[in-house]
């Protein structure tokens, strides 16, 4: 008698190969058997109709400070994460010394726009170490098993106080033998990984580059040293890829003997930099070392809203005006009164956020009720007013002053230079890339791509239009033991006897994405986007369901990674 049985479904198992109809039985947190005579089971899950798959493993997230207030670790667990990753881009809460606790919350702040008053009171920073921060982790339940990686930001800042922040001053060599000895007792501890950010995108909320952007090549040599000594983890990077940069990085790579993972991206500055990017990866892994490419699967998109952090009307003298107002009495506001509606179309300031807005207009969407992620250019805004001889400004007022305010648009930041998601698809289809660009937990009131996983079987497999689609069972893959293998955690994302029963059931015809929309229930009382699914029938963690048709069972089976997790034999 198995503790669980999901009878009937079609399982894609994650290692690419065809679906299939079996059975899978589960028992003490295992899958123990696949196929059509597995036996009885206490309980049974009917999936007949329905795909059975294994647990996203999302491994960039910046859950960094929310695993510490919410086990729940929402939107990533509505939309069947099972498995998160966070440190990622050098950024992070330890090691930390003791009263240098807001360097680190305004650094976060700036580089992935998580508010410092909802840091400040949601973590209590009760640890300085890599290890001890390991053991805070490790001591509360979570619905899905999280990972860390060591940021760099923290670390350098840790062993060069303000020299390590101000890039006025290299290291020392003791210096870099200290960064190097805590990375590698990281790593022993647990540690997934080692991170960092070598992007001038990347500042701290008052303006200065993140410390690890100036790291030269001997601070890196001394650290890919330590983790070769560690034996494990990946170096995890964020950088514009300029001249020699990839030469520098697989360097490291060599050095370490460790997995290289870098985002891959297309900027609008440099459409095709990523291919450049991706031809670099390609080379490192015919040469035998491992590198891959992190791929999103829609355009990394700004959302737009009267109540977001980028609103396109928050710098013009009407709307301050009404900063007392919440949205809804703004709104009736507006709809009552005409002339105020003119004076905001009509009286633009002459500032840098109403010159960016408008240039912004031009790759920026309706997202309305279809959610469409793949927009064809003769529907962005700028392109909709040129075609009713109308202003952008008038459009972009009724579209999001329409109902109760909480229309958004959508501005296709990255990811969309050429007006498709083409480019996209080829950095999917590479064998060189995973998926993980969700930055799940991270610019909570500007972009809410966390649910990338539902849309990408939505989209891609399903629904896309614009192009080819992509075979389900490659992108299953792609999402499971693809991401699992790159970050060493061997014992899931396959639905194989032996591995964790880590799992969920879709039924594929009635999977959606939720409206985006604000939620106020950050620590502080802060404000983040959400985004939720419709169609997850059920959510295994550790072959304990903590989802039942997009609703919390209560439990949490959750625990903490500590460093490589071994391949079943």
């Amino acid at each position: 008698m198995h503790d669980l049985i999901i009878k009937g479904g079609t399982v894609i198992d994650g290692t690419g190969k065809p679906g299939y109809t079996a059975d899978i039985a589960i028992d003490d947190g295992l899958i123990s058997d696949v196929g059509n005579e597995v036996g009885a089971g206490r309980r049974t899950i009917d999936a007949d109709g329905a795909l059975v798959l294994p647990g996203w493993v999302d491994i960039h997230t910046h859950y960094d400070g929310q695993v510490l207030w919410d086990p729940y670790l929402t939107p990533s667990s509505w939309h069947g994460v099972t498995t998160a990753v966070f440190g990622n881009c050098g950024v992070g809460f330890a090691p930390v010394r003791p009263g240098s606790e807001d360097y680190l919350i305004n650094l976060m702040e700036g580089v992935e726009d998580i508010p410092g008053t909802v840091l400040s009171e949601g973590i209590d920073f009760s640890w300085e170490s890599y290890p001890e921060y390991l053991d805070v982790l490790d001591a509360e339940p979570k619905i899905m098993d999280v990972g860390a990686q060591i940021p760099h930001g923290a670390l350098r800042f840790y062993v060069m106080g303000e020299d390590g922040a101000d890039h006025a001053v290299p290291p020392n060599t003791s210096q870099i033998e200290r960064m190097a000895d805590i990375v590698e007792e990281g790593l022993r501890c647990g540690a997934l990984g080692f991170s960092t950010s070598r992007t001038t995108k990347h500042k701290s909320a008052d303006g200065y580059p993140t410390p690890s952007l100036s790291a030269g090549e001997a601070e890196l040599t001394g650290i890919a040293q330590a983790m070769g000594r560690a034996g494990s983890g990946v170096i995890q990077v964020n950088s514009d890829m300029g001249p020699g940069e990839m030469d520098t990085l697989v360097q490291a790579a060599r050095t370490s003997g460790r997995p290289l993972s870098v985002l891959l991206l297309q900027v609008n500055q440099a459409p095709e930099l990523w291919r450049e990017t991706l031809n670099a990866i390609e080379a490192a892994n015919r040469e035998g070392l491992a590198v891959t490419g992190q791929v999103g699967s829609r355009p990394i998109g700004i959302l737009m809203g009267l109540d977001t952090s980028v609103n396109p009307f928050s710098s013009h003298a009407v709307w301050k005006e009404l900063d007392h107002l919440g949205i809804e009495q703004k709104v009736q506001k507006f709809q009552e009164n005409p002339d105020l509606r003119q004076r905001l179309i009509n009286e633009t300031p002459a500032n840098d956020h109403t010159q960016w807005i408008l240039q912004a207009l031009d790759r920026t969407y309706e997202l309305g009720d279809s959610l469409n992620y793949e927009p064809s250019p003769d529907s962005s805004i700028a392109a909709r007013a040129k075609a009713a001889q109308s202003s952008p400004w008038q459009l972009t007022m009724e579209i999001l002053l329409t109902g109760k305010g909480d229309n958004m648009l959508l501005h296709t930041f990255e990811n969309y230079a050429h007006g498709s998601l083409e480019n996209l698809r080829e950095m999917l289809m590479s064998e060189h890339t995973i998926c993980g660009l969700g930055d799940a937990g991270a610019h909570v009131a500007t972009i809410c791509d966390a649910a990338y996983p539902t849309f990408m079987l939505q989209h891609w497999a399903r629904d896309r239009n614009r192009g080819p689609q992509i075979d389900l069972e490659f992108l299953v893959a792609k999402q499971t033991s693809r991401t699992a293998k790159t970050f060493g955690l061997l014992d899931r994302g396959i639905l194989s006897p032996g591995y964790r029963a880590d799992i969920n059931v879709v039924e594929l015809a009635r999977l959606r994405l939720g409206r985006p929309a604000m939620a106020y229930d950050l620590p502080a009382g802060g404000k983040r986007l959400i985004q939720r699914s419709l169609g997850y029938l059920h959510t295994l963690v550790r072959g304990v369901e903590t989802h039942t048709d997009g609703t919390a069972t209560g439990e949490l089976p959750g625990r903490l990674i500590r460093g490589p997790q071994n391949c079943p034999q």
